[in-house]
Formats: C-alpha cells, sequence, structure tokens
C-alpha cells in the first residue's frame, strides 16, 4: 500500500476508476464511494467498529464489491492546522493497512467536513436518530467530494499545458 498526495494520486488513477471516501471515527467507518467519471461522491452503509481486524476485512469488502481503485481519508486536522490524536489514530489505521491491501491511501484535511455533513441533514429535516446514523457517510461525502473537486481541477491544469 502506498501513502500518496492527490497530486500522485491524480497521475496514477486509470479512467473509469471509482474512489472511496472515508471518515474513521471511534465507533463507525463512514464510506462513500465515487461514479467512475469521478465527479459525485455518494454515501454508502457506515461500517460499525469492532476491532481493527474485522473493520479491515469489512472495508476491504466493500471496496471489492465497489470496486474501489483508492481511498481518500479524513485526516481530522484541528482548526490551528495541528495534528492531534484523532489525528494519530488516523495514520495509525493507514500504516496498520499496509499489510491488508495495494490500495492507495491520500490523506485529505477534513476540518469541517462533519460540521457541513450535518448542517446539509438538517436542512434536509433529517430527524435527530437518522443524523446519528447517516452522519459519518455525509461526512465521508463531503471530504471524497473536496477531493473529486480538487482531481477534475487537476486534469483541466494538465490538460491546459498540454
Amino acid at each position: 500500500m502506498t501513502i500518496l498526495t492527490i497530486e500522485e494520486l491524480a497521475s496514477q488513477l486509470q479512467p473509469n476508476q471509482a474512489i472511496a471516501g472515508l471518515d474513521l471515527g471511534t465507533k463507525t467507518i463512514g464510506i462513500s464511494v465515487s461514479d467512475l467519471g469521478r465527479r459525485i461522491a455518494t454515501p454508502r452503509e457506515v461500517i460499525r467498529r469492532v476491532k481493527f481486524g474485522i473493520d479491515a476485512v469489512a472495508l476491504l469488502a466493500a471496496a471489492e464489491k465497489e470496486r474501489v481503485a483508492a481511498f481518500v481519508i479524513g485526516l481530522p486536522v484541528n482548526m490551528d492546522g495541528s495534528e492531534g490524536p484523532r489525528c494519530q489514530a488516523t495514520r495509525a489505521f493507514v500504516r496498520n493497512m499496509v499489510e491488508k491491501t495495494p490500495l492507495p491511501f491520500v490523506y485529505w484535511d477534513e476540518r469541517l467536513s462533519t460540521v457541513a455533513a450535518e448542517r446539509v441533514l438538517i436542512e434536509m429535516d433529517v430527524s435527530r436518530k437518522k443524523r446519528a446514523e447517516r452522519i459519518d457517510s455525509a461526512a465521508a461525502s463531503f471530504i471524497l467530494q473536496g477531493a473529486l473537486d480538487r482531481l477534475a481541477s487537476l486534469g483541466r491544469d494538465r490538460a491546459s499545458t498540454d
């Protein structure tokens, strides 16, 4: 497995490959998957966390089912840009995946993704109980959509220099 920057991922992806966005929580892993054109992030069912080995199997099964070529995982950086315990836990999770998959991971600054996801769910008049069930996948969609938008921008930049 490789940890890439978004720019490195852009140069390695082939056409018609989906990528997954991940929001790693203490109790769940929110998942979102792109369409094959990598334009739209769509939330998927969350994975309830048990322990790393079981979580990894569930995550890789979901990735195989969706034919995912890479993961974009939210890095919960503090508002001041520093990295706290949640960043360390996310980096440890990715390090532990080294043995489990050749799929690359990209870290994505997820500041305010959960806040934005909750705001959208509230605007959609989703009940508090349903929001709790959907928030992690909605946050994963915000993370992935940001990465998809950046990939599109990089593609336009590359096309204009050719």
